[in-house]
C-alpha cells in the first residue's frame, strides 16, 4: 500500500503534517508521538528577527474549538537554526519551515538565511500584517500576494509553499495570484478572524481583542476552499482546518488536497497525527485502494 505524496518534487512518506503554530517544532511533542511517522513536521512561524508577540491574555476555547491571537512570537532566525533545526535533523522526516515577515525585505532576508539549511520546504505565511501598508495582510490583497510570492521565490532554495488566509472576499482569487508569482504549492486554510467577550470581567477574551478561529468549528469552510482552490490552479495543496481524525483528513484530499496538516486536535489529543495516519491507511485497506493518489480529488 502507497500512502506517499508529492508536494512540489518533495516525496513525503504518507500526507500527514502539522499546522504551523500548534507542534512547536516536535520538541514538545516527542514524548507521544514518533517523529519519524510523520510525512512532514511544519515549525512554527519564524522570522528573520525575534518577535515578542501579542500581549496576554492570548488564547480562549470557543465552541468546538479555539481562538488565538499569539501575534507570531518567535526567537528568530539565528535561535531557530540552532536549535530547531538542529533538533529535527535526527528524524526521518521532512522539513517545512513557516516563515514570517512584517515587509517585503523581511521575507527575502529570512529565506536568503535558510537557503543553506536542512528544510525542505518553506510555507510563507502571508497572514502577518504588512507594516508598510498599514497594517493590511499581505494575503487579503492579490497584488501583493503575488509581488511577495515572486519575491521570494527570487531568492528561495527550496520550494515555497504560500499559505492562505481565508479572510477574503474570494480565496480562488489569492490562490491565482500565488500561482502567478511563481508558487510551487499551497497551503490553507489559516485562521478565520474572531471575537470573543468575556463577560464577567465584561471586556475582550483576548488581549488582541480579535484572534485567530481555529479547530472543528471551521472544517467545513476549509473543505469548500479547498475544493475551490482545488479546481482553480494547478498546484499541490496542503488542506487543514479542523482535522481531529482520518474522516476528517479524508475530505480534504477527497476534494483535492495532496497532503493535511492537523492543528488544534494536538492540544487536546497528542497522538491526532498518529490515529489520522492509522486511520486512512486502515480506510484504504479497506475500500481495497492500494495508491492514495486514488482518493487525491476523487470528488467532483
Amino acid at each position: 500500500m502507497n500512502l506517499s505524496v508529492n508536494i512540489a518534487g518533495v516525496t513525503l512518506k504518507n500526507p500527514v503534517t502539522v499546522a504551523s503554530g500548534t507542534f512547536g517544532s516536535g520538541m514538545e511533542y516527542g514524548e507521544f508521538v514518533d517523529l519519524n511517522r510523520l510525512g512532514a513536521v511544519t515549525t512554527k512561524g519564524v522570522a528573520n528577527v525575534p518577535w515578542p508577540g501579542n500581549a496576554t491574555p492570548r488564547i480562549a476555547e470557543t465552541c468546538g474549538g479555539m481562538m488565538n491571537a499569539i501575534g507570531l512570537q518567535n526567537p528568530g532566525l539565528r535561535v531557530f537554526k540552532e536549535r530547531d533545526l538542529k533538533f529535527l535533523a535526527d528524524y526521518d522526516t521532512k522539513i517545512i519551515v513557516n516563515v514570517c515577515g512584517r515587509s517585503k525585505e523581511d521575507y527575502i532576508d529570512a529565506v536568503e538565511q535558510l537557503g543553506d539549511t536542512n528544510a525542505d520546504l518553506l510555507e510563507i505565511n502571508i497572514s502577518c500584517p504588512n507594516v508598510k501598508e498599514g497594517g493590511i495582510a499581505f494575503g487579503q490583497n492579490p497584488k501583493m500576494a503575488e509581488e511577495i510570492t515572486a519575491a521570494v521565490k527570487k531568492v528561495a532554495k527550496q520550494p515555497v509553499i504560500m499559505k492562505l488566509s481565508p479572510n477574503v472576499t474570494d480565496i480562488t482569487e489569492m490562490a491565482r495570484a500565488v500561482e502567478a508569482g511563481g508558487a510551487d504549492a499551497v497551503s490553507l486554510i489559516n485562521t478565520l478572524t474572531g471575537m470573543k467577550i468575556d463577560v464577567e470581567r465584561r471586556t475582550f477574551a483576548v488581549a488582541n481583542k480579535t484572534g485567530g478561529l481555529s479547530g472543528p468549528a471551521i472544517k467545513p469552510v476549509a473543505v469548500r476552499m479547498v475544493y475551490q482552490v482545488a479546481n482553480a490552479i494547478k498546484l499541490p495543496i496542503i488542506g487543514m482546518g479542523g482535522i481531529r481524525t482520518a474522516e476528517d483528513a479524508l475530505e480534504f484530499l477527497m476534494v483535492g488536497a495532496s497532503a493535511v496538516a492537523v492543528g488544534t486536535a494536538n492540544f487536546v489529543n497528542p497522538y491526532a497525527t498518529l490515529e489520522v495516519i492509522d486511520g486512512i491507511a486502515a480506510y484504504m485497506e479497506r475500500h481495497g485502494i492500494q495508491d492514495i493518489n486514488e482518493l487525491i480529488g476523487c470528488v467532483k
